[in-house]
């Protein structure tokens, strides 16, 4: 008897060691079950072109610009990534469009017995069938995001047409190391010999690592910001940014539009530039297809929750920055808007440092404090109270929703109200 689309996801979420769901017991340190799993899929990563997209923040951003200018370039193209927000199928889609239900039945139905005695992990499987979907469905591209830092992560295992680490901040550091060059080894793990790699954003705590593992592997480095700028070109849109961007300080593309409105997004843009200049001969990419593919980015892919408007009255905006770096441009672009009075809805996990996160928070807001609906979410009183300490004031409430329409009707005209913390607070609103 087939499972149902629900009884395949319980079975996967339950039987699997999940990261998202329960942490540190899910991660493995090599990737020899990944091995054998591809070799059991008779290695589907070889039958398809891809990019691979590691970094702390802006991956996955980076990785939905990336697809949405191939797929208006024509190419049939793959996109991996992860967490989901609502549904399990966000992770794996084909020209934005999600993997059907009954293939997530039918790959699990196949392999369930084999998955079992290997102790598959559930990133491990789902990476596998995404392998298998896009290698089945025949995707000429495919960009696929790392799950968690690169050397070891489970995607680790293609050889792509060019290696992209969009930034380096502090993150997962139980697993990824204390310091900044300790977690740039990790997302440096992902480079190639002989393919190139863009690095995003440079630091000195980090730049010699790449320039070090670059060398080592024989890969053309460039580092994006040397190489590109983005000019923001001050508009007046809630819907839209534009760019002028410019190559070694020549004007590469005038009024680039993007619908992605954090400020961050400059950052990205510039990362996405650099990648898509190595690739625009080999893929044989138009300005048209760039401009195309930047400002459809949201209709093609189905992002969301990127500084996402919910709501204009009051304005209600979602975020899913989650660590120092993440809540430190969500802070730094809340602080350039007016408005009167921020309500500010926010729900954490229990292994993110908490204090630094907090210490970051702008004091004066209201705050609703609550716990996604996952084993991992942190427990909303001894949220409060850590922030009580931090001098943040409001109240706790007993689900992300209650919070959520408790701030919006609190919300007087021309308030703010934000919703963040962790991809799994957001995900209850969007």
């Amino acid at each position: 008897m087939n499972m149902s689309y629900q009884e395949t996801l319980d079975w996967m979420f339950n039987k699997l060691p999940m990261y998202q769901r329960i942490g540190a017991a899910a991660y493995k340190a090599d990737l020899n079950n990944t091995i054998q799993l591809l070799q059991l899929l008779d290695n589907p990563h070889q039958n398809f072109k891809s990019v691979h997209v590691a970094g702390t923040n802006g991956k996955g951003s980076t990785s939905h610009m990336l697809a949405s200018v191939f797929q208006e370039a024509g190419f049939k193209t793959g996109l991996y990534t992860s967490p989901h927000l609502r549904d399990f199928r966000e992770r794996i889609r084909i020209n934005g469009e999600m993997i059907p239900e009954e293939n997530v039945v039918q790959f699990i139905d196949t392999y369930k017995d084999k998955f079992e005695t290997m102790e598959l992990s559930f990133f491990e499987m789902t990476v596998g069938m995404t392998f298998d979907y896009f290698s089945k469905e025949k995707v000429a591209i495919a960009i696929v995001e790392v799950g968690m830092g690169g050397r070891l992560d489970s995607t680790n295992l293609i050889t792509p047409e060019v290696s992209i680490i969009t930034n380096i901040d502090f993150d997962h550091m139980k697993f990824l190391g204390d310091t900044r060059a300790k977690i740039a080894y990790e997302k440096a793990g992902i480079i190639k010999p002989n393919i190139p790699v863009v690095i995003g954003e440079t630091h000195p705590e980090t730049q010699q690592i790449f320039i070090d593992k670059a060398k080592e592997c024989g890969s053309p480095i460039y580092f994006a910001d040397h190489v590109f700028d983005c000019d923001k070109i001050h508009i007046e849109s809630q819907t839209e940014q534009q760019f002028d961007v410019w190559k070694n300080s020549e004007l590469y593309i005038e009024a680039l539009e993007i619908p992605l409105l954090g400020n961050y997004q400059q950052k990205n843009l510039t990362t996405v530039m650099c990648a898509l200049d190595l690739l625009r001969n080999k893929f044989n990419l138009s300005e048209d297809d760039i401009r195309d593919g930047i400002a459809k980015v949201i209709r093609n892919t189905h992002l969301m929750g990127r500084w996402q408007i919910l709501c204009k009255d009051p304005l209600t905006i979602a975020d899913t920055g989650h660590n120092v770096a993440g809540i430190t441009e969500v802070v730094r672009q809340l602080a350039e808007m007016s408005y009167g009075k921020l309500h500010f809805v926010l729900g954490m996990v229990n292994d993110k440092d908490i204090d630094s996160v907090l210490q970051l928070l702008p004091r004066g807001a209201e705050y609703y404090f609550c716990k996604a609906d996952i084993p991992r979410g942190l427990d909303a009183h001894i949220l409060a109270e850590k922030a009580f300490e931090m001098g943040l004031r409001g109240q706790v409430y007993e689900s992300v929703s209650h919070a959520y329409r408790s701030a919006v009707n609190n919300a007087h005209f021309g308030d703010v109200v934000f919703i963040g913390g962790s991809n799994f607070t957001v995900a209850e609103v969007v």
